[in-house]
């Protein structure tokens, strides 16, 4: 099951998320221990009587903007609350449905420098970073948990081939592929493109044409994966010697990724839980197969489409509309895709996320309406179409 809570946005955000500042960081200004020492020495009494007026004052805005703030993500929780329950009764969704007012914003003052550091309150440590495996990692997972490694494709164009071949049966169609592959990869990525990658750290754990993560993989594997194998065993049957040995070794390793994907309940915490683990990592491995990983990044994509009719929405979607659906979840994408096109340009963003993931989101924040939102996904999608990437694959189809 896919989760219904907005995931980052892809290459494209990550500058805007280097620059631009939290909405909600904390006001505060780490001082090298020297110059902290000479502060120190050097306070006064008017210099602390200064602080404490000022750290007052500080307080005092920052209580009544949380008390603000807090409403209003009350409110944009019980208005989606409210727009669910019709939506169980078959009910028209309605523009006062939405909280059509934006998120406040805190203006007042920074918290104050204290000039005795030293008799500051100790801040809570900070919280080690979960590890994020790139490809090596996964392929040595692979190697040591199912004595396996992945079927790389002799070049490029050979995914690509193979991924719009697969993708075009499945009903996926040539603009929703290629301009999705151009938003989530920035229009050059390859099968194996990890975002934010550098040296031997990632930022995540989404990898290929529509940026899977490692909990994508599970989940998929757990729905799919006995259709997958089913579709391996029919092409198995059409080789011979070498050829067949590998496809059948690689359908016995596929058979036992299935059955542990199947083991804990149908939930994204699960599949989750899995994820996080050297295992998962190998599963997470066959987004790099010639033969599994077009698969994966179809239906990746192929979900939100079938999600889409089985809830009566017949049009094609747009690229645009696959890819908030395909960032957002279905539940959350669905709600804006059906959007009426006169309610997207009043309905702010925040209405589909969670404070802090709408706080920690710079695009969401400077589109910050649903037109924008799409409009500059549209915009993203038509420059980087126009890339060698884009365009080979567009050529594959």
């Amino acid at each position: 099951m896919r989760p219904h809570a907005i995931r980052y946005f892809p290459y494209f955000a990550l500058a805007l998320l280097v620059i631009a500042p939290q909405a909600l960081a904390t006001d505060t200004t780490v001082l090298p221990a020297a110059t902290a020492g000479a502060m120190a020495q050097a306070a006064s009494p008017p210099a602390l009587a200064e602080y404490r007026r000022k750290l007052k004052e500080y307080l005092a805005a920052r209580a009544a903007f949380e008390e603000e703030a807090g409403a209003y993500w009350n409110s944009i929780a019980e208005k989606r609350r409210g727009r669910n329950a019709k939506r169980r009764e078959h009910q028209a969704i309605a523009l006062d449905d939405y909280v059509l007012t934006q998120p406040p914003v805190y203006t007042g003052p920074k918290r104050p420098v204290n000039p005795q550091p030293e008799a500051e309150e100790p801040r809570e440590p900070r919280r080690e970073r979960k590890y994020i495996p790139v490809v090596a990692d996964l392929l040595k997972a692979a190697a040591d948990h199912f004595q396996w490694t992945p079927q790389r494709p002799t070049s490029e164009l050979e995914f690509k081939r193979a991924y719009a071949s697969f993708a075009s049966a499945a009903g996926l169609t040539r603009e929703q592929a290629v301009r999705v592959y151009a938003f989530e990869t920035g229009g050059n990525g390859t099968h194996a493109s990890q975002s934010g990658f550098h040296g031997t750290h990632a930022i995540s754990t989404a990898i290929g044409y529509n940026q899977l993560l490692t909990t994508n993989t599970v989940e998929l594997l757990a729905e799919q994966g006995h259709e997958f194998i089913k579709l391996l065993t029919e092409r198995a049957a059409g080789l011979s010697g070498a050829a067949r040995q590998n496809m059948e070794h690689k359908i016995a390793v596929l058979k036992k990724m299935v059955a542990l994907a199947r083991s804990v309940p149908d939930e994204w915490a699960q599949h989750e839980r899995i994820g996080d683990t050297p295992q998962g990592w190998a599963l997470h491995a066959m987004v790099l197969d010639i033969d599994v990983g077009p698969m994966l990044q179809t239906h990746k994509l192929l979900t939100s489409v079938i999600f889409a009719r089985a809830k009566g929405y017949m049009r094609p979607l747009s690229a645009a509309e696959l890819e908030m659906m395909n960032l957002t979840g279905d539940g959350t994408g669905l709600d804006m895709v059906t959007m009426p096109l006169a309610m997207r340009e009043q309905v702010p963003t925040s209405n589909f996320f969670q404070r802090g993931g709408y706080e920690r989101n710079p695009v969401a924040i400077h589109h910050n309406s649903v037109a924008k939102l799409l409009a500059v996904t549209d915009s993203r999608m038509d420059s980087m179409s126009n890339l060698p990437g884009a365009k080979e694959l567009a050529a594959a189809f």
